[in-house]
């Protein structure tokens, strides 16, 4: 079989939901499927209920994550970092990316403060950006929606005051997930997961088998009539344990 290039890699990775991107990656250890790349509950590999979809009809997407700080200026850092510099860390990305924005603010503007507006977006879509997550809010949600770039926020607002760039492509955390530059994030309006791009393959060929299996699955359930054979169709498959 001829191995897919990076480009149908990521159009059959689109063609997954999120959730079963994370059952193979960490959700069910036991699993022969799963690749166990995480403890599922001690580590921060996807996002929580925090995090909302802005674009749900969109579907699925997945590139390489970027990732920065924002928060207000501070008087002994000013000046020493922008955004170009966040759209330069795009640009000199493998594509696509997704830009993972940590919002640092006080509490009392945390939900105060539209980041990413139309004019940062079509910067950042313009040098390959495909999708941001942030644990803040944006604006310009209206014209962002006829981009086709989808955002995962906390929130909407109308405006924000004098913002910085605190870091460009350092560990940061948002949602709940923790997310190093590079790794790949997979996101759709159930959330996001992140993992190393080097098991991009084993993702998609474990995610595909398990959507196999839990189809050939859920037809024999529709046509169950007792707990009995709804027992017998779940022993041992997607979600036992491993064998030998």
């Amino acid at each position: 079989m001829t191995e897919l290039s990076d480009d149908q890699l990521f159009a059959e990775l689109r063609k997954i939901d999120t959730p079963t991107i994370t059952n193979v990656v960490a959700t069910y250890p036991k699993n022969p499927l799963c690749l166990g790349l995480y403890n599922p509950w001690t580590e921060n590999w996807y996002t929580d209920t925090s995090i909302r979809c802005m674009y749900p009809e969109m579907g699925a997407i997945i590139g390489y994550a970027v990732t920065c700080v924002y928060g207000l200026p501070d008087p002994n850092y000013s000046g020493r970092l922008s955004f170009m510099d966040v759209v330069d860390a795009l640009d000199a990305m493998k594509k696509p990316t997704i830009l993972v924005i940590q919002q640092k603010w006080p509490p009392e503007l945390m939900n105060k403060a539209g980041l990413a507006g139309e004019m940062m977006t079509t910067s950042m879509q313009a040098v390959g950006c495909v999708g941001l997550l942030s644990n803040g809010p944006s604006r310009d949600v209206d014209a962002i929606r006829r981009m086709k770039f989808q955002m995962l926020l906390s929130g909407v607002t109308a405006g924000h005051g004098e913002m910085a760039v605190q870091s460009v492509n350092a560990p940061v955390s948002v949602g709940g997930m923790d997310v190093a530059p590079g790794e790949l994030i997979h996101m759709d309006e159930n959330g996001a997961v992140k993992f190393p791009a080097q098991h991009a393959r084993a993702v998609l060929k474990n995610a595909q088998a398990m959507l196999a299996d839990e189809a050939d699955k859920l037809e024999k359930m529709r046509k169950a009539k007792s707990a009995a054979e709804i027992r017998a169709i779940n022993s041992g498959g997607t979600y036992g344990a491993k064998k030998g």
